[in-house]
């Protein structure tokens, strides 16, 4: 039934000017024409990031949104790092911290969060 549709990112913030200059100035997502007042609609390769307002902004502990960034992670973080990303260091089982990467074997990955708190992963698979 949805094994061939497309889904989609849906991440809930308080404030969508802060969301905004994060998630284009700081990410670099491509905006799509937005429909609603309180919604963000982002293209992010062939999959859409929808970031809309909520009261309940921030309250997931867990990751929001994964991007598989390939062989361009190192530079992806740098680049991130470079526009004042600051990235988060978790106690992983199995993985070790190399710098602000966690690494376990030939993965990397590397979270961060939104001026909401959401959690946000980047990997290199």
């Amino acid at each position: 039934m949805l094994a061939n549709r497309n889904a989609m990112a849906t991440i809930a913030v308080k404030d969508l000017a802060a969301a905004k200059k994060f998630y284009e100035g700081k990410l670099g997502l491509t905006p799509l024409e937005a429909e609603e007042e309180d919604v963000l609609t982002y293209q992010s390769g062939t999959a859409t990031v929808l970031v809309y307002v909520s009261q309940f902004a921030g309250t997931n502990q867990a990751t929001s949104c994964t991007w598989s960034v390939g062989d361009e992670f190192d530079n992806i973080m740098k680049a991130l790092k470079a526009k004042g990303v600051v990235f988060e260091h978790y106690d992983m089982p199995g993985m070790a911290l190399q710098g602000d990467a966690h690494v376990a074997g030939d993965f990397k990955g590397a979270w961060f969060k939104d001026p909401d708190g959401n959690i946000l992963h980047i990997h290199n698979h």
